[in-house]
């Protein structure tokens, strides 16, 4: 037998988890549902939002009951998931939100064969987290607590209990395969990855760790057939500890909202502006009536600190401002044109901006001036006057300089550039000429850039960046 590496000591996994499971058991709960007048889903678990062509599309497709050749659970009043009491005194419930949709009436069911009527407090889809009140009945229930998700290590061993396939309070135990997960199902994708055996009925159950804290919520599987293969996915407990505590206090969300529209900076993007690491997220516009519609934030910066919390992508960005207070004042370091500044912005609500999101339109720059067209970077580009605005059915706030062709095969054509878009800046210098363009351009060859940074607006006003490769 091969000996192990100097330094890492092997380990054997748990030789029994019964006296903790023993303890822990009672407070997982069988959740069931049911709809009046029309049976609805039918017991069906409604798939997440997955983005269109998602490579987990398929696999959960068939995990959701989505796929018509899956066998499907039983009709309304039947066991859809799981869920756990986090507080015995007040029959508060944690579940999965998928698990409840569309139900007129909700039930949990207990280890002790009592059934409960449930009252849904609050959801949350962007999480996919339920939150639930049972009425006591002047006992104090099981109840089991979060612990910290963050100290969880690739390799640690965990346990999930739950009813998978309407067999209540099954365990299961593996370790956490992996960590920081993004599946596609939402904005704040972070799950913890397992291979403890989770299958339909597991939804919304606790994931323990060794201490017997709930470090995760089960959530999701992939699988061809329908059953564990031993990739399953669990939301962190830290990331619910928030979620959750909104929902008990206020029956919504409440997170914050910076007003901006961000991308991540790309290694072309960090070489188009001369920055030494890809770092950051980018700022790419300003929603107007937002937060930062007030001049302190800019297009074109780059957020590389929140609070004393260096950013290092925007899937981290969104989620600390989620996390942080309506209506906090927050200090924010930035790259603006290579210098480093700190500017100041007043949180508003996500919820409440979202709406202000979708209808608002970022403005570019005014100026522009009639010049001749020119042809670059696969692009033919020209004045936008008048008649080019009302042909391309631009409105009266964008201004820059006008893409008229693509060519195919084109750079520009690789980018998703398009007739009609606008070129508003280049390196975060405004244009407004096709001469301001070929000047822009020409500087950049000329300090050695391979890439060129492009703000376009697209025919609603809608900013982007897009780095087109100029060697």
């Amino acid at each position: 037998m091969r000996a192990p590496r100097r330094g890492i000591q092997p380990q054997r996994g748990p030789e029994s988890v019964a006296d903790m499971a023993e303890n822990l058991l009672d407070a997982v709960v069988n959740i069931s549902t049911s709809q009046n007048g029309e049976a609805g889903t039918g017991g069906r678990v409604p798939m997440p939002q997955l983005p269109e062509g998602s490579p987990f599309e398929e696999y959960f497709g068939e995990f959701f009951n989505e796929d018509e050749r899956q066998p499907r659970m039983p009709g309304p009043g039947s066991s859809l998931g799981s869920g756990f009491v986090i507080d015995g005194e007040e029959g508060i419930i944690v579940t999965n939100n998928h698990v409840i949709t569309d139900a007129d009436e909700i039930t949990a069911n207990f280890a002790d064969g009592t059934a409960r009527k449930a009252e849904l407090i609050g959801v949350d889809t962007k999480t996919d987290l339920a939150v639930l009140k049972v009425d006591p009945e002047g006992e104090t229930l099981p109840e089991v607590h979060f612990g910290d998700s963050d100290a969880m290590r690739i390799g640690d061993w965990v346990m999930a209990i739950g009813n998978p396939f309407g067999f209540g309070g099954s365990l299961t135990v593996g370790i956490v395969s992996a960590r920081n997960r993004q599946i596609g199902s939402g904005p704040y994708d972070d799950y913890i990855q397992t291979d403890a055996a989770i299958n339909r009925g597991n939804s919304g159950g606790p994931l323990f760790n060794m201490a017997g804290e709930v470090i995760g919520i089960n959530t999701a599987i992939i699988s061809p057939s329908g059953g564990s293969i031993g990739i399953g996915f669990a939301i962190p407990s830290n990331l619910a500890l928030n979620v959750v505590g909104q929902l008990r206090e206020f029956g919504e969300t409440r997170r914050g909202w910076l007003g901006v529209r961000i991308q991540p900076v790309t290694d072309q993007i960090a070489e188009s502006l001369g920055l030494d690491e890809t770092a950051g997220v980018l700022v790419s516009g300003i929603e107007k009536g937002g937060p930062a519609d007030n001049g302190r934030l800019q297009a074109g910066d780059i957020i590389v600190g929140f609070d004393g919390t260096r950013i290092t992508d925007d899937r981290q960005l969104r989620r600390i401002v989620a996390e942080s207070g309506v209506g906090k004042e927050v200090e924010l370091e930035i790259l603006r044109k290579g210098d480093r500044e700190t500017v100041r912005v007043t949180l508003g609500r996500l919820e409440e901006g979202e709406s202000t999101a979708a209808s608002g339109d970022a403005t570019g720059e005014d100026e522009q001036a009639p010049v001749a067209s020119a042809q670059v970077l696969g692009m033919t580009i020209e004045e936008l006057d008048e008649e080019s605005r009302s042909q391309f059915e631009i409105p009266e706030d964008v201004n820059g300089v006008l893409v008229t062709e693509v060519e195919a095969n084109s750079v520009a054509a690789e980018q998703g550039v398009q007739p009609g878009d606008v070129i508003v800046e280049i390196a975060l210098k405004s244009v407004s000429t096709p001469q301001d363009v070929l000047d822009q351009v020409g500087q950049l060859k000329e300090q050695g850039r391979k890439n060129a940074l492009l703000m376009l607006a697209s025919k609603s006003g809608e900013l982007r960046f897009v780095t087109l490769r100029m060697s």
